[in-house]
C-alpha cells in the first residue's frame, strides 16, 4: 500500500512538472530533425485476432460480424494490415519485449509480474519452475531477478521526442524502479504502475480508490482523481488525458511518442455504458455484451485520437501502430464455449496455439505505407523496437541489451521482407495457472509455414503446417519425423544461445531435456 501511494505521488509530480514545462528536457535531448514524425503506439490488452470487424484472415468470419470497430476499419483503410503478427501468450513478456527489443527467452520475464521477488506460477505435481525474472524490466542492474534494459522511450527522448505513457505499464514489480514509467524514459506517466490488471473501469467507483485517492487494492488505477465520482469509463479517461499530454508536446514544439496502452479489454468484464445497451438489445448474452462494449470503447479511443490528429493538422506527420499484447481471453470468464473465441484459431490467451499468440496489427505511415494494403509476412513483438527507431530516423543509439527484433520497415514499404528465412521463437517455462488447449510449459518455433511446440510436462511434440491448418487441428509430428528433428534442433540451439531457462523434475531435481535432446 505504501509503494502504491509513493507511485501515485510520483505520477502526480510528473504531471505537474509537465504542465509547467519550460525547457528542462532540452539539456539532454537532441534537437529534433526537421519533420521527425510523431508516433502513436496503440496497444490493447488481451485483444484477440478476431475481436474486430476488420478481417485479419482470408475472409470475414461470424466473429468479425459480432464486433463493431469503425476506428480500426478507418485505420486499416489508411494503412497496412498484418495478418500474421505475433506476441507472447501473456502480457509481461510481450511488454518487456516491446520496450527492450529482446525475445522473452533472453530477457526471462516469461510470466506476468506483480509483487517484488514473488512468482505467480501455478502449482505442478511434476515440475519445478525456474527462477525467472519476476521483478520485470529495470533501468539499472542492481535488482535481483530482473533484466536491465535501455528502454525504447529513453532512446526516443534522448533524440528529441516528448514521451508520453498512458494506461497499463506492467514493466516492473511493486517497489522496484521499473514499476514507474518515468524511470524508463517517459516524460509523462498517466495511470501506469506495477499491476497488469485493474479493480474497475468505472469512474463512479474511483477506479478502485477511495474518495481521497487511496488505493483499495493493488489493482486500483492511480492518478486519475479528476474523474472520481464521474460516470466515465477508464478507456475514455485515458484517451482524454492522452490528448492533453499531446497538447503539452505541441506547446514544447517537440515530436511526440505516445504509448497508449489500454487496460481494455482485460478483465473485469464491465460494461462500457456508451455501447453496452446496444449489444444487450441485439441479444448478446451478458458476458459477451459487456465484452463487445469494451471492444467498441477501445475502438472509439482510436477514432478519437485520429480525430485529434486531424483537428491539430498532424495527420500527415503521425505514424500509428496498432497491436495487442497477447491472444484473446478464452479459457474462462467469457460467455459461450471456452477456447472458441478466436476461431478459426485454436485456444486463446496463455496458449502456445495461434489463438494465444497471433494478434490484430495495423500500421499507418502517411506517405510511406500504401493505404488499404495487407501483408502475410510474419513478425513478432520485439520487432517493434528497431522498427520504431528506424521510423523515427534514429540510427545511432546504444543499448545495454542485445536486440533480437528485426525492423519490419521493408514490409511496410513493400521493398522487401525480414520474414524470409527467419525463424520465430516463443519460450514459456512457466505455469499460467489456467487449463486449456496448448496452455502449458512450452517452447515453440515457427519456421516458414511449419510450427513445432515442445511440451515440457511430458516432453511431447506437436507439429503443424499453419498455412494448411490454421486451426492446428492435425498434429503431424508422427508423420513428419525429419521435420520434427530439424525444428527441434533449431529450437534447442536458439534456447541455448540465449541462455534460456528450463523447468526441472520434482522427483529428481534434474532439468528437463532441451527439445533436440528428447528425440
Amino acid at each position: 500500500m505504501k509503494d502504491q501511494k509513493k507511485m501515485k505521488q510520483l505520477t502526480i509530480r510528473a504531471a505537474l512538472a509537465a504542465s509547467m514545462f519550460t525547457g528542462t528536457l532540452a539539456s539532454y535531448a537532441e534537437v529534433p530533425k526537421k519533420d521527425q514524425p510523431n508516433i502513436i503506439l496503440f496497444l490493447v490488452d488481451d485483444m484477440g485476432w478476431q475481436d474486430t470487424s476488420v478481417p485479419f484472415w482470408v475472409k470475414k468470419t461470424p466473429l468479425n460480424e459480432k464486433f463493431n470497430t469503425p476506428g480500426m476499419e478507418r485505420l486499416a483503410s489508411q494503412g497496412m494490415v498484418f495478418t500474421q503478427a505475433y506476441a507472447s501468450s501473456v502480457c509481461s513478456p510481450s511488454r518487456v519485449s516491446l520496450m527492450s527489443g529482446m525475445n522473452a527467452a533472453r530477457h526471462r520475464v516469461t510470466n506476468w509480474t506483480l509483487q517484488k521477488d514473488a512468482s505467480v506460477d501455478g502449482q505442478s505435481k511434476t515440475l519445478t519452475y525456474p527462477q525467472w525474472n519476476v521483478n520485470g524490466m529495470q533501468p539499472e542492474n542492481n535488482i535481483r531477478q530482473s533484466v536491465q534494459a535501455t528502454a525504447l522511450p529513453k532512446i526516443l527522448r534522448e533524440h528529441g521526442y516528448f514521451t508520453i505513457h498512458a494506461g497499463k505499464a506492467h514493466f516492473g514489480s511493486i517497489g522496484t524502479p521499473g514499476e514507474d514509467p518515468l524511470n524508463l524514459g517517459f516524460d509523462i506517466n498517466i495511470a501506469g504502475h506495477a499491476a497488469g490488471g485493474l479493480a474497475t473501469y468505472q469512474g463512479l467507483k474511483n477506479f478502485g480508490n477511495d474518495e481521497n485517492g487511496h488505493p483499495q487494492s493493488v489493482w486500483a488505477v492511480p492518478g486519475l482523481e479528476k474523474y472520481f465520482g464521474k460516470d466515465i469509463n477508464l478507456t475514455d479517461a485515458l484517451t482524454r488525458e492522452a490528448r492533453l499530454a499531446m497538447d503539452k508536446a505541441l506547446e514544447a514544439k517537440k515530436p511526440f511518442f505516445l504509448y497508449l496502452a489500454h487496460y481494455a479489454v482485460h478483465i473485469p468484464l464491465e460494461p462500457d455504458n456508451r455501447f453496452y445497451q446496444k449489444y444487450k438489445d441485439m441479444g448478446y448474452e451478458e458476458p459477451e455484451a459487456r465484452y463487445a462494449s469494451m471492444v467498441e470503447g477501445m475502438d472509439k479511443s482510436l477514432n478519437d485520437l485520429m480525430d485529434y490528429l486531424e483537428e491539430k493538422d498532424l495527420t500527415n506527420n503521425t505514424i500509428i501502430l496498432f497491436m495487442s499484447d497477447n491472444g484473446g481471453l478464452s479459457a474462462h470468464v467469457r460467455g459461450g464455449e471456452k477456447h472458441k473465441h478466436n476461431l478459426p484459431l485454436n485456444s486463446g490467451k496463455g496458449s502456445a496455439y495461434e489463438g494465444g499468440i497471433r494478434e490484430p496489427m495495423i500500421v499507418k505511415w502517411p506517405g510511406k505505407v500504401k493505404a488499404g494494403s495487407r501483408t502475410d509476412d510474419y513478425l513478432i513483438i520485439e520487432d517493434f523496437f528497431p522498427t520504431i527507431l528506424e521510423m523515427a530516423e534514429i540510427k545511432k543509439y546504444k543499448t545495454v541489451q542485445a536486440i533480437d527484433g528485426k525492423s519490419f520497415v521493408p514490409m511496410l514499404l513493400q521493398s522487401g521482407t525480414t520474414a524470409q528465412g527467419r525463424d520465430l521463437f516463443w519460450h514459456f517455462p512457466n505455469n499460467w495457472g489456467v487449463e486449456g488447449p496448448g496452455i502449458g510449459t512450452t517452447s515453440t518455433i515457427r519456421s516458414g509455414n511449419w510450427k513445432l511446440i515442445y511440451f515440457y510436462e511430458d516432453q511431447h511434440f506437436e507439429l503443424y503446417n499453419i498455412q494448411e491448418d490454421i486451426g492446428e487441428l492435425t498434429n503431424q509430428a508422427g508423420q513428419q519425423p525429419q521435420k520434427v528433428k530439424e525444428l527441434a534442433q533449431k529450437l534447442g540451439n536458439y534456447l541455448r544461445s540465449v541462455d534460456a531457462q528450463r523447468p526441472s523434475l520434482k522427483a529428481t531435481g534434474q532439468l528437463i531435456a532441451w527439445p533436440d535432446e528428447n528425440l
